[in-house]
C-alpha cells in the first residue's frame, strides 16, 4: 500500500471515529461526517440563542439589547424602561474588555436608559453574538451590583 493510501485510509478512519460512523465505504463515511457537522451546527445555533435569552436572570433588568454587524465593527442599541445610574460605565467597561473603540455613541439616561454605539472591533474577531452577550453579561453584572 503506497504512502498517499495510508494516508488517506488514516483519514477516513479518523472520520469514522469523530463521527462515530460505522460505515465501511469512503462515500458513506463522508454522508456520516456531514451529517454530524450539521448536527453540531444545530447545537451550535441552540447554544447561541439560549445565551441571548437566558443571560440575564428572570426578575433582573429588563433592557432590550440588539447588535448588529457593521463593515468594521457593530452597531449596539440597549434600552431599558428604567434609569439606570451607572450602567453605561459598565457597558463601557464591557466594550473596552472586547476591544471595540467606541466610534460614536449617544445615551440618555434621564427616564429610561437608553444607549446606541457603534463600536469599532480592533481584533475583527468577534461576531454579533459575542458582543452581545458581552452586553448583556455587563448588564446582570450591574444589575447584581445595585
Amino acid at each position: 500500500m503506497s504512502s498517499k493510501k495510508k494516508k488517506k485510509a488514516a483519514l477516513y478512519e479518523k472520520l469514522r471515529a469523530a463521527t462515530n460512523s460505522n460505515a465501511m465505504n469512503k462515500t458513506s463515511i463522508i454522508v456520516d461526517a456531514s451529517k454530524y457537522i450539521g448536527e453540531l451546527k444545530k447545537k451550535v445555533d441552540r447554544l447561541n440563542q439560549e445565551i441571548g435569552t437566558s443571560s440575564a436572570p428572570q426578575n433582573s433588568l429588563p433592557a432590550q439589547v440588539t447588535v448588529q454587524t457593521l463593515e468594521k465593527g457593530f452597531l449596539i442599541n440597549v434600552f431599558s424602561e428604567k434609569n439606570c445610574p451607572g450602567l453605561l460605565v459598565s457597558i463601557l467597561e464591557a466594550f473596552d474588555e472586547l476591544g471595540l473603540d467606541v466610534l460614536d455613541a449617544r445615551a440618555s439616561c434621564e427616564d429610561n436608559f437608553q444607549l446606541e454605539a457603534i463600536g469599532g472591533d480592533q481584533n475583527q474577531g468577534h461576531d454579533a453574538q459575542v458582543v452581545k452577550h458581552a452586553v448583556l453579561q455587563a448588564i446582570l453584572n450591574w444589575n447584581e451590583g445595585s
